[in-house]
């Protein structure tokens, strides 16, 4: 039987977080050697690109998995599992729901699959001033007006910096101010829109 009639036969049609019956696909959950209906979970368009990274959090959205969560396909209970522990560190009541979940051992296992790794990127990532991460070339602008050292100038508040360059170190990026190629702390700058 192809894997999305298994999975729209198991969740009766209906993302099996949210419970959405629009725009369904299959989401394999990592990690994932041959797919099959049992790594796979049925997820609608609002969940999906949030999963992958694609979109905004919308953690409103995401209350959904106070009832996903007890489940009983393993697969539901991972990825429930996973989104939570993204929600946790800025929602009290996403914390609080993984302090109840309760997954066998191998379950478990299987959830914890790269949340390491995920939340060593989320720690490491460059972020602006609001918390926005940044990437090599994006533009920012200075939030306060700062004295460059080694030169003779300041660099006033407003101004841009385009094309930034992200260091080793995860509260700088490098970038050119009046011509001059100089190190910014990341707590005095702030993405601009991407036009």
């Amino acid at each position: 039987m192809p894997i999305k009639k298994a999975l729209l036969e198991r969740s009766n049609a209906a993302c099996e977080l949210c419970g959405s019956t629009s725009e369904l696909s299959v989401f394999d959950v990592p990690p994932v050697a041959e797919p099959n209906s049992d790594k796979a979970v049925l997820v609608c368009a609002t969940c999906l690109p949030q999963i992958e990274k694609n979109t905004e959090m919308d953690s409103n959205h995401w209350r959904c998995l106070n009832d996903s969560m007890w489940s009983q396909v393993p697969a539901v209970q991972v990825l429930a599992f996973r989104m939570l522990t993204r929600l946790a560190k800025n929602e009290g009541w996403a914390h609080d729901l993984l302090d109840m979940m309760y997954m066998e051992d191998e379950t478990k296992a299987w959830a914890d699959y790269n949340v390491a790794a995920d939340q060593i990127e989320a720690v490491a990532a460059t972020r602006d001033s609001n918390g926005t991460v940044l990437a090599g070339g994006d533009n920012v602008t200075l939030i306060k007006d700062l004295d460059v050292k080694g030169s003779s100038f300041t660099a006033k508040r407003g101004t841009p910096v385009r094309n930034i360059s992200l260091t080793d170190n995860p509260e700088q990026i490098e970038g050119r101010v009046n011509g001059v190629r100089i190190v910014l702390l990341t707590q005095f700058i702030k993405k601009m829109p991407q036009d």
